[in-house]
């Protein structure tokens, strides 16, 4: 029988379970739960080993990784899409996203014309019209243009994978009215500080939307796996 070199033994009694995680965090972070750790994971922030069996273990650096992704939506309020580039890149680029992250929300973003969106997205002008129509992309009109933000992109491209599986724009037109009702409620929320006219309380109203917007989709994310995982189990 092969024995395993004192080095690996080693390294794996300093291995921790998410539960071993969960509350060894949570003097710090007392918001923290095993549940928002495997949302973490799902999203590709975290990638813990996992043994035969399919649990998940946890080492230094794991740990490490936690507690900055942790430190960096409490302290900087940051979205999962900043802290993702901030832990792909080196320190200084980060600080350079923050800086431009400050006007965060109230910055206008990118606009591309329909022949763009479609090239950049790799979808037919029909899908981007099928799209429109249920309220998914939403252009604005400059003359007999129709301009769509880059955002558009991404979303297009979300919805023509899902195209695939047979889900058309009409079926698609749930997630957009969901999104509606959870963005109306932020807004009802933060109305009067996201109108002022200080600019120290607008920016701590866009600072609170972005908070807000983050608890939001993790909030409905884990609704969303929960169902899921309800369906799957029968």
């Amino acid at each position: 029988m092969t024995t395993a070199p004192a080095s690996d033994r080693q390294e794996q009694r300093r291995l921790l379970t998410i539960g071993a995680v969960c509350r060894a965090l949570q003097t710090e972070f007392p918001d923290i739960s095993i549940s928002k750790i495997r949302y973490l994971e799902d999203q590709g922030l975290l990638a813990p080993r996992r043994t035969q069996s399919g649990y998940r273990l946890f080492g230094e650096d794991d740990v490490e990784r936690l507690e900055t992704i942790l430190r960096l939506q409490r302290d900087e309020f940051l979205p999962l899409r900043v802290i993702r580039q901030e832990l792909a890149s080196p320190s200084g680029a980060g600080k350079e996203r923050r800086r431009q992250r400050a006007a965060g929300l109230a910055e206008p973003d990118d606009e591309l014309n329909l022949s763009q969106l479609c090239e950049r997205a790799a979808i037919t002008p029909e899908l981007a019209r099928d799209l429109e129509e249920y309220g998914l992309l939403h252009p604005r009109r400059e003359g007999s243009e129709k301009l769509y933000q880059a955002t558009d992109v991404d979303i297009a491209v979300a919805c023509a994978k899902l195209s695939r599986y047979g889900i058309s724009a009409r079926h698609l037109r749930t997630f957009r009215t969901a999104a509606d009702r959870e963005a109306g409620l932020l807004h009802q929320l933060l109305a009067p500080a996201l109108r002022s006219r200080n600019p120290e309380r607008r920016e701590g109203g866009i600072q609170q939307l972005e908070t807000l917007a983050e608890l939001a989709q993790e909030l409905s994310q884990l609704l969303f796996w929960r169902d899921l995982r309800q369906l799957a189990s029968g």
